[in-house]
């Protein structure tokens, strides 16, 4: 008879820490002056083994901080630690904007009517019928709830939790090396690593267009009724600069057949070392038949063993959530996308 070993409990993994941190200021010092000393003093000491971070708006804007410790007993110094940090920041540098007034509050409880149904809705309310709106310069612990539906089933979210580390380090070295304060860096960054996590996923010319075109489509029926760019802004913008974003992305899809990105400038080249292995790895899950999504009715699973089926259903919230944690809103990823799908086959070079 063979005897199951079981690991010690002080050295058993540790459960995921969420941590939502409502700031209702520009993330970006939070995330570089206060998460990034945490995360790196936590690898440091070896008290993690996995982290990341989100930006999100459901009852008031903060950043989802998840947390991994190595150990069930790493677990107590791991949360001493992340609420000495969180604290310390608040109290150093506060959010002075209320966002229980005006504008933003109407935009967030439209995004609030979209994405939840009425049962959904319920536990978010407050008394006048709207969403609930948390304390400004606080935080909470909070259930860590994967989507395994969307990211593969057990599998896909053990490949999004590895993505999601290294997709939270580049953005943080991102805001630390760039000017991402101003719109037009940060845009520019934005569309230069969608053309090379989509090229890297998607390598055929056709598919390729074809994908970001949907891509477009999608997001930008989330919001159909604002007024953010119309069409005639759309075309102004494209004429401004589709040839050199075409040109560009040309080069980088150059670039990924060649030398596997390897003569890209530095931060682009990480990343496309990155998204060619996160590629790799998501294209063996699904043709072993272990990524396991969930029907867009929410009533059947589908297990795709076609890379070519997976892999655009994976890009999809790869690339959205990169886009988030750059702080780039839903508006601007629907133009990006319209940029880059237009400017590939009108000025890229073919495959």
């Amino acid at each position: 008879m063979t005897q199951t070993l079981s690991r010690p409990a002080d050295v058993a993994a540790g459960h995921w820490q969420a941590i939502h941190i409502y700031y209702a200021a520009n993330p970006q010092p939070l995330i570089v002056q206060c998460v990034h000393p945490l995360i790196s003093g936590l690898e440091a000491d070896g008290l993690i083994t996995g982290h990341f971070f989100i930006n999100y708006w459901l009852e008031g804007p903060h950043v989802r901080l998840r947390l991994k410790p190595a150990t069930v007993a790493a677990t107590p110094e791991v949360k001493r630690r992340a609420e000495a940090a969180i604290t310390e920041y608040l109290r150093v540098r506060p959010a002075l904007y209320q966002v229980d007034a005006g504008f933003l509050e109407e935009f967030y409880n439209s995004l609030f009517d979209m994405e939840f149904s009425v049962d959904e809705k319920t536990r978010y309310l407050r008394g006048d019928g709207r969403m609930n709106l948390r304390e400004n310069n606080t935080y909470s612990y909070e259930p860590y709830e994967p989507e395994y539906g969307k990211y593969g089933g057990e599998a896909g979210i053990a490949l999004a939790e590895w993505h999601f580390a290294h997709s939270s380090r580049m953005v943080t070295t991102a805001i630390r090396t760039k000017n991402l304060h101003l719109r037009t860096v940060l845009l520019g960054t934005a569309a230069q690593l969608m053309m090379v996590m989509s090229a890297c996923f998607l390598p055929d010319t056709d598919d390729l267009v074809d994908y970001l075109n949907r891509y477009h489509t999608f997001w930008r029926a989330a919001f159909p009724d604002t007024n953010y760019a119309g069409a005639e802004e759309y075309q102004q913008q494209y004429a401004a600069t589709g040839p050199e974003i075409g040109r560009r992305f040309a080069a980088i899809r150059h670039s990924l057949r060649t030398t596997g990105g390897q003569d890209l400038p530095g931060l682009l080249r990480d990343w496309a070392e990155h998204c060619l292995e996160l590629r790799h790895r998501a294209a063996d899950l699904a043709e072993r038949g272990q990524l396991v999504f969930r029907s867009w009715d929410g009533t059947r699973d589908e297990i795709p063993t076609d890379p070519r089926t997976a892999l655009p259903l994976l890009l999809s919230p790869y690339m959205h959530m990169t886009n988030n944690r750059l702080h780039v809103t839903i508006t601007d990823e629907a133009y990006l996308s319209y940029l880059l799908g237009r400017a590939l086959p009108e000025h890229g070079e073919p495959a």
